[in-house]
């Protein structure tokens, strides 16, 4: 093992291995790596809502799957000293289901996390509009002419919301967010020191420039570096004596096949199918989706951002178009009419 390598850490106890994998997640901003300037944004609006001893405005975060949108709302918990209620959109199907966790679930200064926020019911939604700007809900009992209103108060909470799909939400929700930050993909030297924090916690030992063979596939994102990491670990556990190296972790990729630039077995089906199938583009989310039996939602949340940031893909008004770059690390000749694109 060359001298000048850095190692990170030590082996632990087998019944400490639920604890760490739980403490993955940084518990304070100080610890999050990344999202420098959301971070000190977030510091001085949790320092003053502190000082005035009032709720945080409500948060909207939105990104790709995976960079960090639900550590954030546990981080926003912690440094408020506040209790959080973690449900989802879809789960809240009804204004009842509503009603229910904000009058029973929640005191006074909580946070009320809803992912996928834009997948909300649309009465759900409506319902949400007094709520966040007055703290109150409104219930209607009856139908008819009998009707009545009710209006409930709510303790002053806050609603933190993350979506994959900003476009989604309605103006009138979303301008109802005081505090609306876009998470964008970590750079490989932030990627590397998230991977050297799991490797310590996991008490795996990992040279740095393994780790760093690690962030350049983790498609700058913290999630797919975490889980990488750990199958990493289990090729390095059974066939490197436990020690994370270049070598070890060259073998993991080949083996997971995923390539040089990050690119896993589904990115390439894609951009082949578009380039063999559709003569290099454009064609449609949906014609694409069928042609490699995915659903549109995955192509459009989870692969299109990192292929259209990594300059792989192109989004244009026809549809989808591979790009020179994608075309040359696959080793294909595009034709002429998707080069002028």
């Amino acid at each position: 093992m060359p001298k000048d390598e850095e190692i990170f850490s030590a082996r632990p106890a087998a019944d400490e291995t639920a604890r760490m994998e739980s403490a993955l997640r940084p518990n304070s901003l100080d610890e999050f790596v990344g999202q420098d300037r959301l971070k000190e944004n977030l510091k001085v609006f949790i320092q003053a809502a502190r000082q005035r001893k009032e709720p945080l405005d409500h948060c909207l975060f939105y990104s790709p799957p995976g960079l960090g949108k639900t550590t954030l709302s546990h981080i926003l918990a912690r440094e408020m000293g506040v209790n959080i209620k973690v449900t989802s959109g879809p789960v809240l199907s009804k204004p009842g289901d509503l009603a229910a966790m904000l009058t029973t679930e929640l005191a006074e200064g909580d946070i009320l996390f809803i992912d996928e926020i834009h997948r909300l019911n649309a009465a759900v939604e409506e319902s949400l509009y007094p709520v966040m700007e007055d703290f109150v809900f409104f219930i209607n009992t009856g139908q008819g002419p009998g009707s009545t209103t009710l209006k409930l108060a709510v303790p002053r909470f806050t609603l933190v919301g993350a979506t994959t799909r900003s476009g989604l939400l309605t103006g009138p929700l979303r301008d109802r967010f005081g505090i609306v930050f876009n998470l964008g993909f970590y750079g490989e030297d932030e990627i590397t020191r998230i991977l050297a924090r799991s490797a310590g916690i996991l008490a795996s030992k990992a040279e740095k420039s393994a780790l760093q063979l690690i962030a350049r596939r983790s498609r700058g994102t913290p999630r797919i570096a975490n889980r990488l990491l750990k199958r990493v670990r289990d090729f390095a556990d059974v066939r490197a004596a436990g020690v994370i190296t270049p070598e070890v972790t060259e073998a993991a990729m080949a083996s997971l096949e995923i390539d040089s630039e990050g690119l896993d077995n589904l990115d390439r089906r894609i951009l082949l199918a578009i380039a063999e199938k559709f003569s290099g583009g454009p064609v449609g989310i949906d014609t694409l989706a069928v042609a490699v039996s995915e659903e549109a939602d995955t192509l459009t949340d989870v692969i299109e951002p990192f292929l259209m940031q990594a300059g792989f893909l192109k989004r244009t008004t026809r549809g989808r178009v591979i790009t020179a770059r994608a075309a040359a690390h696959l080793g294909l000749k595009l034709p002429r009419q998707a080069e002028l694109l």
